[in-house]
């Protein structure tokens, strides 16, 4: 078993909710997050038929891409389908938790997984839309704990810079305090000013992770009252952003790429808007609805988009400002998340020493060729 809390932990060490779109909802929606968790089902959208398999099954908590909730409810009368669903979920003790736009955004996300379905290289984020906020702490240890200390700090998150760990430095100096009354000082006695032998440690932090790493500090830090500052820092954090470019190995036409797609994908048809002549070589991918982001990837050069959800006016913008679209539709598009989150959240639970039953809900798409 592991704790919903803890689950919830791994889920957002990938997927961060604040890097998530500003509308979007994800996160903990229906349940109790200290609930422990032995079995849990993972779909791509919630629905009566999901509760009910659940309930029948006997499992503890619903990972969803899509979000159970997006706006406010006045009411939640059980006569209609939310109601209904969020009732059943309840009475059965079923956790519902989401990770939406921040598991599009996410490195290792539903972006990244398609634009490698798809064979591209040289990918790159197609919009930006947040950039991490950095902090550097600093904090004085006695030497001697100096070890301890950095590794609990740099195992919660701190000290990463480009695609190094640990990045830390150490200075070593003499600190000093007097213990005042009803103190119980680690070194030193009741009103005698101390010198002492101390490390001064310093880092980066993400500030997402400022808590976190805080607390891993005090945790195995020896003072009873630890001495540490927290700095604004200039740096640029982390990159994140909604979709990806990228290149195919070979330029191809456009109805040869749209079967490309098809077979990658596993779906039996697409649409297309463009000329099917027209040679494809560099590539714009949105998993799911990203036909907002048309625009940003004629600017950035792509020769077609590959997205789902395609409307009737977006088509027709695409084709005045020279872009091609492949609409291979949204279940398509983002289905393919939930092996590599069944496989993720496998390892992550065993390197925990937990052993966690984590099964995949047979989505359909619900649209019918005829």
């Amino acid at each position: 078993m592991i704790s919903c809390k803890m689950l919830i932990q791994i889920l957002e060490k990938w997927a961060m909710t604040n890097i998530a779109l500003d509308w979007d909802n994800p996160g903990l929606a229906v349940g109790d997050p200290s609930k422990d968790i032995s079995k849990v089902l993972l779909t791509l959208t919630v629905t009566q038929e999901t509760v009910d398999f659940a309930s029948k099954n006997d499992f503890d908590m619903i990972i969803s891409h899509h979000p159970l909730f997006f706006k406010p409810f006045k009411s939640l009368r059980t006569d209609t389908p939310i109601g209904k669903l969020v009732s059943t979920a309840v009475k059965n003790d079923i956790i519902i938790y989401s990770a939406h736009t921040n598991m599009d955004i996410a490195y290792g996300g539903i972006n990244d997984i398609l634009a490698n379905t798809l064979g591209l290289e040289q990918v790159e984020i197609l919009k930006q839309t947040y950039e991490e906020k950095l902090k550097k702490i600093v904090v004085f240890v006695p030497k001697g704990y100096e070890d301890t200390v950095r590794d609990a700090m740099c195992d919660a998150g701190a000290g990463h810079i480009g695609n190094y760990s640990h990045c830390t430095f150490n200075i070593n100096g003499t600190g000093t305090f007097k213990p005042l009354s009803g103190t119980h000082p680690f070194i030193g006695e009741e009103g005698k000013l101390e010198k002492v032998d101390e490390v001064r440690i310093e880092t980066i932090i993400p500030e997402s992770l400022q808590t976190k790493v805080i607390d891993a500090m005090l945790k195995v830090h020896p003072y009873e009252e630890v001495a540490f500052d927290i700095y604004p820092v200039e740096n640029q954090g982390k990159i994140y952003g909604i979709g990806r470019m990228g290149y195919i190995n070979e330029s191809m036409p456009l109805k040869e790429f749209c079967e490309v797609v098809k077979q990658k994908l596993k779906t039996p048809y697409v649409r297309a808007v463009g000329d099917l002549n027209k040679e494809i070589r560099k590539v714009a991918i949105c998993g799911g609805a990203g036909a907002d982001l048309l625009q940003t990837a004629a600017l950035n050069g792509a020769d077609v988009m590959v997205t789902g959800d395609l409307k009737y006016h977006e088509a027709v913008d695409a084709g005045e400002i020279g872009i091609a679209v492949i609409d291979a539709g949204h279940f398509p598009t983002e289905n393919i998340l939930l092996s590599a989150l069944k496989n993720y959240l496998d390892n992550e639970s065993k390197q925990q020493n937990k052993e966690i039953d984590f099964h995949i809900f047979e989505n359909k798409d619900p649209f019918i060729i005829i």
